[in-house]
């Protein structure tokens, strides 16, 4: 007889801390309406490394596209300081007390790249500034576009953040010697707010199909409640295709050059958006060409995907580093505040920049633009 007294109080913990995350998510209310705030402050979060030279550039250009807005009293770019690796260490967190006060006054936030210390650094082990932003704010959606033009591609990925396979990931339980079980969480609310924003991104942004990706002919309770919210929601927009894919085959069908053309927007449990984001990526040149959001009801932020590259710092090429992955970002940030046509504009200038025209190339180093200038090269493509 196996004595499983340790794993059952423990998997009665996991749920009930589980029950009480959802009553939160119960309690948010509704999505943010950006029309009906007298002010939105978009908070402007420079990072380290590279951070601050790209985010600051990649803020000129969001407030040249937003000037109106600026100068109506409409919109504010709060500068906020404070997320140097260097000033994190020397709090011992990983958003210091005073910057997140400041960073919850601004429901937008466009954050340059963080240094999170490894094994060998010279700073203590703090947790990853990305990921203490998402679990204080709630930010619930990985949101990541992948778009390569020759190929027909142009995709938008919603990833669920909170729940999933990687929810609970560190909280699995050593039944005995032989036997260990790990959890992964769904929920009604949790699953149908980030079907919810796929879809209406879809409907704001002149999309026409929503793909869910699943596992649900096995994982049958989680991915199936998945799988079952998503087309009771699609319900409500008509105009919209919706289809279904299991995880398996659609990492198939990504490299399917005949099919992968006619996916669009794609919404799904954890796992699987880590899985086909990565490969995705690979299609444009790997996960450091685009911008990424996380997306919640209250907050969203917006940023790079790459690292700090505290490597280009120290040998005085921060002033050479690309600009486009922040750049793509802000494009993202348009849309999620409803400046579609504004975030038309830049996506397009940055396809001459990059792609079709290229006067300026970005190398890294002084054999290309700098990232002031590759800016204003965009700005005049506007």
């Amino acid at each position: 007889m196996y004595d499983i007294t340790s794993a059952v109080a423990h998997y009665e913990k996991v749920l009930r801390s589980q029950l009480e995350r959802l009553d939160r998510i119960k309690a948010e209310g509704d999505f943010i309406d950006f029309d009906a705030l007298p002010v939105l402050r978009i908070g402007v979060c420079g990072g380290d490394g590279i951070g601050p030279s790209i985010t600051r550039e990649a803020a000129r250009v969001l407030a040249k596209l937003l000037d109106q807005e600026i100068k109506a009293g409409k919109v504010e770019l709060v500068e906020i300081d404070g997320l140097t690796i260097e000033n994190r260490a020397a709090c011992g967190k990983a958003i210091p007390d005073d910057v997140m006060e400041v960073i919850k006054t601004c429901p937008v936030i466009l954050k340059g790249p963080t240094t999170t210390p490894k094994a060998g650094d010279p700073w203590p082990n703090i947790e990853s500034a990305n990921v203490a932003m998402r679990k204080a704010l709630d930010l619930f959606a990985n949101v990541r576009p992948v778009k390569v033009a020759e190929k027909g591609i142009d995709w938008r990925f919603f990833r669920e953040n909170t729940e999933g396979g990687y929810a609970v990931g560190s909280l699995g339980s050593q039944v005995t010697d032989e036997l260990a079980v790990d959890f992964t969480i769904a929920t009604d609310e949790g699953c149908e707010r980030i079907c919810r924003l796929a879809f209406e991104y879809a409907k704001n942004n002149g999309r026409k199909r929503v793909t869910c990706v699943t596992k649900a002919n096995i994982i049958k309770a989680t991915d199936g409640k998945f799988l079952r919210i998503f087309y009771d929601m699609a319900k409500e927009y008509p105009d919209i295709q919706v289809d279904d894919w299991f995880i398996d085959i659609m990492t198939a069908k990504l490299v399917d050059e005949k099919r992968r053309t006619q996916f669009d927007v794609f919404v799904m449990p954890n796992l699987y958006g880590d899985i086909l984001t990565d490969e995705a990526a690979e299609f444009q040149g790997g996960v450091g060409t685009a911008g990424s959001a996380n997306v919640g009801k209250k907050y969203a932020m917006f940023e790079a995907i790459h690292g700090s590259a505290p490597r280009m710092v120290d040998e005085g090429r921060d002033i050479y580093a690309d600009p486009c992955s922040m750049l793509r970002a802000v494009v993202m940030l348009l849309e999620h505040i409803g400046k579609q046509e504004k975030a038309g504009k830049l996506a397009r200038a940055l396809d001459i920049c990059t792609a079709e025209e290229k006067a300026l190339v970005i190398t890294g180093r002084d054999t290309g633009a700098t990232t002031a200038e590759f800016a204003d090269y965009v700005i005049s493509k506007l």
